[in-house]
This record gives C-alpha cells, sequence and structure tokens, in this order.
C-alpha cells in the first residue's frame, strides 16, 4: 500500500508522513476490530484521559508482550491511533512471558538498592528522560500520560496464546495526565519522578487484583473519548470489511495481470535492499525530512540577509 507514495518522500517528506500515518492508521484498526467483536474484549478507560490534539509521551507498565497492542483499543477512541509512535526496549521482543522479565527486574532491584515489585517491572529511566528532554528542546510535547494496564482475567503472555484463542475478556486502562510544566526539568530529578509513578502502579495494581478489578467505580474517564461507542462500532465494521476485501482483490490482480505481480516482487527488492543498505525506511525519511529543514533555514536567513 505504502509503494505508490513512496516518492512522495523526496518531494514533501510532510505529506508523505501524513499519509503513511493514515495507511497505517487503517491497517492498526484491525486488530482492534478482531479483538473487540470477534474476540469479545472488553475496553475500560478510566482517570484523565486524553486532550484532543495534544502532543504527548505515553509511559505504561507491562503485564504482558501484548500490551502495546492493546492500547490501540484504548488509544482508538481518542482519535491517537494515527499519530502513535512505540519505542519498546530490544528485550521485550525476545522475553517469553512476564515471569521471565520479572526475574530481570528484581535483579536490577538487587543491584542497585530498590524495592522489589510484584505487578510492575521496574522502569529504566535512561529511554523516558532521553525521550522527553529531546522533546522538550524542540517545544514538541505538551504533557505526559501515565497509563497503568491490568487484565482482572486471563493474562495472554504471548502471540501464541492468542494463536490458542486466550484473549483478555476485559482490558482495563487507567490514564492520568501530567502536563509538561509540572515535570521536573532536571535529568535527575526526571529519573525519580519516573520511578515514582510506577511506584503508585504498583499500589494500583495491588488495589485493582485485591479488591474490585477495577480502576475507579465509574469506569469512566474525567475527558470523554473523542469518539462514541458507536462510532468506534462502525469504524471497527469498516476495518473488518476492507481488510476481508482488499486482500482478495490483491490476489485477483496477482493473478490476472503480469504487471502486478511485476510491482509486487519490486516492493519486495526494494523493501530488502533499503534495510540491509539503509536500516530501515524510517531512517531515509528523516534524512529527507532533515534536508528540507536545512534548505527552509538556508532559504529564510537568505531573505533576512537581502
Amino acid at each position: 500500500m505504502l509503494g505508490p507514495f513512496l516518492p512522495l518522500m523526496f518531494i514533501s517528506p510532510a505529506w508523505y508522513r501524513w499519509i503513511t500515518d493514515c495507511i497505517v492508521a487503517t491497517w492498526l484498526t484491525l486488530p482492534v476490530a478482531l479483538l473487540e467483536m470477534v474476540f469479545g474484549a472488553k475496553v475500560i478507560v478510566t482517570g484523565d484521559g486524553f486532550v484532543p490534539g495534544e502532543r504527548s509521551v505515553i509511559i505504561m507498565n507491562h503485564r504482558t508482550r501484548m500490551d502495546w497492542m492493546f492500547l490501540w483499543n484504548c488509544l482508538l477512541r481518542y482519535s491517537y491511533l494515527r499519530l502513535e509512535k512505540i519505542c519498546l526496549k530490544s528485550s521485550l521482543k525476545s522475553i517469553p512471558g512476564f515471569a521471565n522479565t520479572k526475574a530481570r527486574s528484581n535483579e536490577f532491584a538487587e543491584k542497585n538498592g530498590l524495592k522489589k515489585y510484584e505487578y510492575v517491572l521496574h522502569p529504566r529511566t535512561t529511554g523516558f528522560t532521553f525521550v522527553v528532554e529531546r522533546l522538550r528542546e524542540g517545544g514538541n510535547v505538551d504533557a505526559i500520560h501515565d497509563i497503568t494496564v491490568a487484565y482482572p482475567q486471563n493474562i495472554p503472555q504471548t502471540e501464541k496464546h492468542l494463536l490458542n484463542g486466550n484473549f483478555p475478556k476485559e482490558i482495563h486502562f487507567h490514564v492520568q495526565r501530567y502536563p509538561i510544566e509540572t515535570v521536573p526539568t532536571s535529568k535527575e530529578e526526571l529519573q525519580l519522578w519516573c520511578r515514582k509513578r510506577w511506584e503508585e502502579k504498583e499500589e494500583r495494581l495491588r488495589h485493582f487484583y485485591e479488591g474490585g478489578k477495577c480502576f475507579s467505580a465509574t469506569g469512566q474517564s474525567i475527558i470523554p473519548p473523542c469518539k462514541s461507542e458507536l462510532r468506534v462500532l462502525v469504524v471497527k465494521c469498516i476495518s473488518l470489511l476492507y481488510w476481508t476485501v482488499f486482500p482478495l482483490g490483491m490476489f485477483a490482480l496477482l493473478y490476472l495481470y503480469s504487471f502486478a505481480r511485476w510491482y509486487f516482487a519490486a516492493m519486495i527488492v526494494f523493501f530488502v535492499v533499503q534495510q540491509k543498505i539503509f536500516g530501515g525506511l524510517e531512517l531515509i525519511e528523516l534524512a529527507c525530512h532533515g534536508y528540507f529543514k536545512k534548505q527552509q533555514k538556508f532559504h529564510d536567513t537568505k531573505i533576512k540577509t537581502n
């Protein structure tokens, strides 16, 4: 789907990014639709919610390797799905389960003289502080959203569990919003601030699992979602229909037309080669964005000089 728009990256990176985000969001609605409509999962969002259009850093605990995918169900309701970018620790890609990761977290706690947690993992604050500091420097962050995720019943740990039909019955997201002005600026204080949020998560999850299996008695967020549940249902239905018809159409094109087969083969070769040479399409996009930004600065400086 991205192939026809690749030349736009070298002409207008901003437009290419907007189109890419829309295409990716279209794809991300499919697992949301499958999880809720086909497998019957219920999503409950409590706490502050999200301010529409706000630029934020989202931090979240991990109970399973699949948390980042379930988060899409929450973000769809606040129209954040198109804008979301995930920064995931590389270790989480290969560690098979929360228990194994928890063992490493306990080792980290012992080594650094920290309290051992039962429901969360100790946060590695280096990446968090780096992201927040860089976004602050560019004036590109308005708030930090701290999300606590919990599963009152079954907790699928890996993709294998999902393939075996072990889907969560309910997913609870508790959202706390911190305006960036209230967040510390120094690196040391920012790290302590992040650790404090995880201490609060531990207690919040303890009350959740030892109490009534809910974060809030109302079961609603303070800031209501941008999309009503009816609108979310329409989006999910359209997604299921589209991703049923689209693959069938592509297979028909590949079967009937040789140019479609050549195009498909060319795209495979292109994506494999660029990955080997440049390390990923996103790095090429960043280079193009940097080039156009320098050209704009040079143009603006030239105008001021004249």
